[in-house]
């Protein structure tokens, strides 16, 4: 293990945002508590709260509706996922001007190797300080950094000093600023395992440390091993950059059940527009489109279709998402709490000249559709709409 201490791994988690986007295109909601993830009727949940949102108590996965209630005044936003994919290729961009080992976790969080580094770019914590300079310059936000020659520590290192945050937990930090967190905090560690762990004594990160490791796995089993070695800052996993992505999908929970099956159909293509786009956007074509739907009851199925030739166009995955939904023979007064598109099986995209079963003519779409994407890359993503997604006032 002593030869990955030399190991140079960073962890960045930007800080609240999506709340510190829209506060910074807002300038009017700077210092006010923003809440992203629905309209105050919304049955979803916070996907980001702002810092100022965050003194109510309120934070991410927690119900809009006890957001509400613990934040009467907050300013509550949906989900403006385009924005926010936009300034997360930003920030990756930055990110690879230091190192291809970028092994993103989701749009606001990655961790970065930089080991070797020091030769082209200074110490580390230099690259770090330009890391966090260049996004707060280039994109008015500000992150939080993590440094230590784990994936463990670095993640962290990341959290202790939010917002704006950079530490560095070196092996000599173990034990005075790792140890003393309470058991909960370690990686790994849940809901159900913490109170199991705590009652056998090990109430710390510190007290895994020194846990007897075969009497603990009589208890939670191989997790034992996984805590143990957390615990003495063990964790030699690489920094993995390269991540098939499986699936692209978009979902809604709506405000109130829905049995309209023409605003079902309308809220398809909307779906099938934002998927499309990061198809294109991300040079994928899918080969099997998924429709999602979830009842009152909570009831959830899902109902798939694999095409022949792997597509990347609105119009075609809308068409076979509505088919789905036809499949599903809705009766007249049933309604949906919430209803997804997704696509899978992606592969690189190819040539545009197969034809499917809903394209007589898949060249003018592509070309229709790149240069739609073109405007949207220009103007922003409500430069063009079609007619039946423009909402009456």
């Amino acid at each position: 293990m002593r030869n990955l201490d030399n190991r140079k791994i960073m962890h960045v988690d930007m800080d609240a945002f999506f709340a510190a986007v829209e506060q910074r295109d807002n300038p009017s909601l700077r210092g006010k508590p923003v809440i992203i993830g629905g309209s105050l009727e919304s049955r979803g949940v916070v996907s980001t709260a702002s810092y100022e949102a965050r003194r109510y108590g309120v934070h991410s996965a927690m119900p809009i509706s006890e957001a509400k209630r613990r934040c009467p005044n907050g300013i509550f936003l949906p989900v403006d996922g385009a924005k926010y994919r936009e300034a997360s290729r930003h920030i990756f961009r930055i990110f690879n001007r230091y190192t291809p080992l970028v092994e993103g976790l989701s749009l606001d969080e990655a961790f970065l190797d930089l080991t070797g580094c020091e030769k082209l770019f200074g110490p580390v914590i230099t690259i770090a300080q330009k890391i966090k300079s260049e996004i707060h310059n280039e994109l008015g936000l500000t992150a939080s950094v993590g440094l230590s020659y784990c994936k463990f520590l670095a993640k962290m290192a990341s959290d202790m000093d939010k917002p704006d945050g950079l530490t560095v937990i070196g092996p000599a930090e173990l034990a005075t600023r790792i140890h003393p967190m309470p058991i909960a905090k370690l990686w790994g560690v849940g809901k159900k395992a913490a109170p199991q762990l705590e009652r056998l004594g090990i109430r710390t990160i510190g007290d895994a440390a020194k846990m007897d490791l075969h009497a603990i796995r009589r208890y939670v089993g191989s997790l034992a091993d996984h805590i143990y070695m957390l615990a003495q800052g063990i964790d030699p996993r690489p920094v993995e950059p390269y991540h098939e992505r499986k699936s692209i999908g978009q979902e809604v929970t709506f405000a109130e059940d829905v049995g309209d099956i023409q605003f079902l159909h309308t809220t398809l293509l909307a779906h099938a527009e934002i998927v499309a786009r990061e198809l294109r956007q991300r040079k994928l074509e899918a080969k099997t489109i998924t429709l999602k739907l979830r009842y009152p009851s909570f009831q959830t199925i899902t109902r798939s279709h694999t095409v022949a030739e792997p597509t990347q166009l609105d119009d075609t995955i809308y068409q076979i998402a509505r088919t789905l939904l036809a499949k599903c023979e809705l009766k007249p007064n049933e309604k949906v709490r919430l209803i997804g598109v997704s696509t899978s099986g992606l592969v690189p995209e190819r040539g545009h000249q197969q034809v499917t079963l809903f394209e007589e003519a898949p060249e003018k779409s592509h070309k229709l559709m790149q240069a739609v994407d073109l405007i949207k890359d220009k103007f922003g993503e409500r430069a063009v709409t079609r007619a039946r997604l423009v909402r009456k006032e």
